[in-house]
This record gives structure tokens, sequence and C-alpha cells, in this order.
């Protein structure tokens, strides 16, 4: 990881909420953003950010979420993600995040990744699809 990536260190992604985020509520009447994707928002908001500092050949991968859904929003309104590194831990790296509609929070918690070696991980997935007759 290249300097500057530290504890602390905040990120802000802001994301609309389109058809395909979304999941049919109130007997169809509405799309409301789903919750796997606004993990998908908040591991994608995370995992570039990361790579925003990563030296040759890292990457990072996910490890953990903990996230409370709190709120509906409603197709079409935005969202914004922010991520803060909360802890650096050699290549553990746990975020603290929240997510916010245009009106009130409707997701917080925690995101856990880890730095690999972007080689040693195709070798690993390699052999196991190859095991796996893929």
């Amino acid at each position: 990881m290249q300097d500057g990536f530290k504890e602390g260190n905040t990120v802000t992604r802001k994301f609309t909420v389109d058809e395909g985020r979304t999941i049919a509520v109130a007997g169809g009447e509405f799309n409301v953003y789903a919750t796997p994707e606004m993990i998908r928002d908040i591991e994608q908001t995370c995992k570039q950010y990361i790579l925003e500092f990563a030296g040759e050949n890292e990457d990072s991968v996910g490890t953990q979420v903990n996230i409370a859904h709190v709120g509906a929003t409603v197709m079409g309104m935005s969202v914004e993600v922010t991520a803060t590194v909360k802890t650096l831990d050699r290549r553990r790296v746990v975020f603290e995040v929240s997510v916010k509609d245009d009106l009130e929070e409707v997701g917080r918690g925690t995101h856990d990744r880890f730095i690999t070696d972007a080689s040693k991980s195709a070798e690993r997935l390699k052999a196991k699809a190859e095991k796996a007759g893929l």
C-alpha cells in the first residue's frame, strides 16, 4: 500500500437507485433499494478506495459484512455511501460505513476487506476452476 492510506481516511461515493438496484415492496406499488444492492455498493466503494492506494499487484477481497438496513429508499433517489477506515491491521482493513439517501440514513455498519496479492489469488482461482472442470 502507498503512503497516505491510514486509519481515519474517508471516502464517499454517490449512486442513483435505478431499477437494477431495487426490489418491489408494498404489494408491488413501490420499488426500493434492495439490501444486497446496498451491500454491493458498499463493497464497491471500499474496494475502489483501496485500489486508489494499492501497490503493484495488490487487490482486495471482502471478508465480512455487518450492515443494518434501517430505512427505505425509493427508486429514483440518490444514495451516498461513506466509508471510513476504522482499523488497519497489516493487510486487514475494517471500514465503518453509512448510507444516506436524499432525506435520511438508510444503512450503517462495518465492512472488512483483506489486501491480497493478485497473482497468487489468480493462481488459486485457476486451480480451483480446473478442479471444478471449468
